[in-house]
Parts: C-alpha cells; sequence; structure tokens
C-alpha cells in the first residue's frame, strides 16, 4: 500500500506536468509565436515520450498526444509564424 501511495502521487505529478505542458504548447500557438511554438512542442514531446518509456502513460495514448501537438503546430499558416 505505501508503494502504491508513493507512485500514485509520482504519476500524478507527470500527468499533470503533460496537461501543462500541452497547454503550453496551445498557448504559443494562439499567440501565433512560431519559435515559442516549436520551443514548447519539443518539451511536450519529450515529456510524453518518457512518460510512455516509463509505463505512466500507454505508448498509444502518448502517440496519439504527441500527433495531436504536432498538428496543431504545424497548422499555423506561414503569415501567422512571421
Amino acid at each position: 500500500m505505501r508503494q502504491t501511495e508513493t507512485r500514485t502521487l509520482k504519476n500524478k505529478s507527470v500527468k499533470s506536468l503533460l496537461k501543462t505542458l500541452a497547454k503550453a504548447v496551445e498557448k504559443e500557438v494562439t499567440n501565433k509565436s512560431a519559435e515559442g511554438a516549436k520551443a514548447a512542442l519539443v518539451k511536450a514531446v519529450s515529456a510524453v515520450d518518457k512518460a510512455a518509456r516509463k509505463g505512466i502513460i500507454h505508448k498509444n495514448t502518448a502517440a496519439r498526444r504527441v500527433a495531436q501537438l504536432t498538428k496543431l503546430v504545424n497548422s499555423m499558416s506561414p503569415s501567422e509564424a512571421a
């Protein structure tokens, strides 16, 4: 039970971080900041991949989240990026 409590807290922390990083990407896209969005995307993808490797989230969930965030950043038109 003690291990479960510790692991649950750690997993919640990581999942919260993933949500925060995803929101950061969305914020940068909303602000039409191409460089900021790409930098935030790199951080978010790294964290999602790490969580999947450690078994905190399923690998398909990780792939879906990465794809959605990448699609969001790539949806910025070149005129918005300038």
